[in-house]
């Protein structure tokens, strides 16, 4: 069995990846794809990393914690989604992207030492994500000054490549949080593992939030009549109905930090491109994109 770890990152999936899994569990499970509830692993998995301190969890222990986890023997995939399995949101961002998200991770691993694990992580430009993180560390009641770093300085690939160092081995696959309404199907295929050709239902969560109703009735008419004959045509019509159907609240992000200028959300783009084209490069780095 494989113990899949969806990452997040912070303020890019908000759980919607974990629950159109959910609603289709039974048909996951026909495959060996085994979809917990959050509720039944994220504080269970913490409380045990903690108890462990990075040392293997017994036979005894791991099996004690499967059993609370899943009902299903034999699966062959496990799914579990958390964006804190890297960090919590208040220290996501202490002079660089999760600092110390290997170390964390790996602790995570250790509960499951019989099996192989595997990575998924949305990433998203700093000028987006910065502003995002500190509303999310300030609706928790934190302030949202402990999210603190030179935003020139961050890089996903300094991330990236200490996950990987502080598990030999482990596949990642990556994402663009930008990317995610022309790629969710792909994107949800990456993390279940289902066979190709497996519909999900209500898999539109994310075109729901980027395109108005209207336009989310129309491509959905349009490809009931005329459905896409493959991925590159799905990715062409959506994103000609992204084109002319996007909220507009949606693709036209408000920045509002102190101190930064057009000049700063400008560099701050270019660097983040930049860091997605190594990235792409990295090794035991799979990048899905359109």
């Amino acid at each position: 069995m494989r113990i899949v770890f969806h990452l997040g990152a912070h303020c890019t999936d908000e759980d919607r990846l974990v629950r159109c899994l959910l609603k289709n569990r039974a048909l996951l499970a026909e495959q060996g794809i085994v979809v917990p509830s959050p509720t039944r692993y994220r504080k269970l998995l913490r409380d045990t990393a903690l108890q462990l301190k990075g040392a293997a969890a017994s036979d005894q222990t791991q099996a004690m914690i499967l059993d609370q986890i899943m009902d299903a023997e034999g699966a062959g995939r496990l799914v579990l989604s958390w964006d804190s399995f890297m960090s919590f949101p208040a220290w996501a961002v202490r002079g660089r992207l999760y600092d110390s998200a290997g170390e964390r991770i790996r602790a995570f691993t250790r509960i499951f030492p019989d099996f192989q694990p595997e990575f998924h992580l949305a990433i998203r430009n700093p000028a987006t994500y910065l502003p995002a993180l500190k509303a999310r560390v300030a609706e928790r009641g934190q302030d949202p000054a402990l999210v603190e770093a030179d935003p020139l300085a961050l890089a996903w690939s300094d991330a990236i490549r200490q996950i990987l160092s502080c598990n030999p081995g482990v596949p990642l696959t990556v994402w663009c949080d930008e990317d995610t309404p022309l790629i969710w199907p792909e994107v949800l295929q990456a993390v279940s593992g289902h066979r190709p050709g497996t519909v999900l239902q209500d898999n539109e969560d994310v075109l729901a939030l980027t395109l108005t109703e209207p336009g989310l009735a129309e491509l959905r008419a349009h490809c009931a009549e005329h459905p896409p004959e493959s991925v590159a045509e799905r990715r062409r019509i959506v994103s000609d109905f992204l084109d002319r159907f996007a909220r507009p609240e949606a693709i036209e992000t408000v920045v509002d930090m102190p101190g930064w200028t057009q000049g700063t959300v400008d560099a701050l783009t270019a660097r983040y491109h930049a860091d997605v084209n190594h990235i792409r490069r990295m090794g035991r780095v799979t990048f899905l994109e359109p």
